[in-house]
């Protein structure tokens, strides 16, 4: 059963995205199975302007930027092994992880 897994990672905090990266490429290598990556994709970069007072100072802004950063890691030869070890690794709450097959 060699199949090809791809793994994106998004999160906020780019400190969340690389540890994530490295324990599932650790878990993964365990198992036997060849990982490319984690890849660096574009950092998306959401920039708000608010005004500070609606009032009076109209001129007077406030920015504010959200980040997200992403990772893309393939997996190679993997076995019903990596696939059991992928489902019972756990991930902090801030990651979001889409896995297709």
């Amino acid at each position: 059963m060699t199949q090809k897994i791809r793994i994106k990672l998004k999160s906020y905090d780019h400190n969340l995205v690389d540890k994530s990266a490295e324990k599932i490429v650790k878990t993964v290598r365990s198992t036997g199975a060849v990982v490319s990556g984690p890849i660096p994709l574009p950092t998306h970069r959401k920039l708000y302007t608010i005004l500070r007072s609606p009032f009076v100072n109209k001129k007077a802004n406030d920015q504010f930027q959200l980040n997200t950063y992403k990772r893309l890691m393939d997996i190679y030869s993997s076995t019903s092994k990596t696939i059991d070890a992928l489902e019972k690794l756990e991930l902090p709450s801030g990651v979001d992880v889409e896995i297709k097959v």
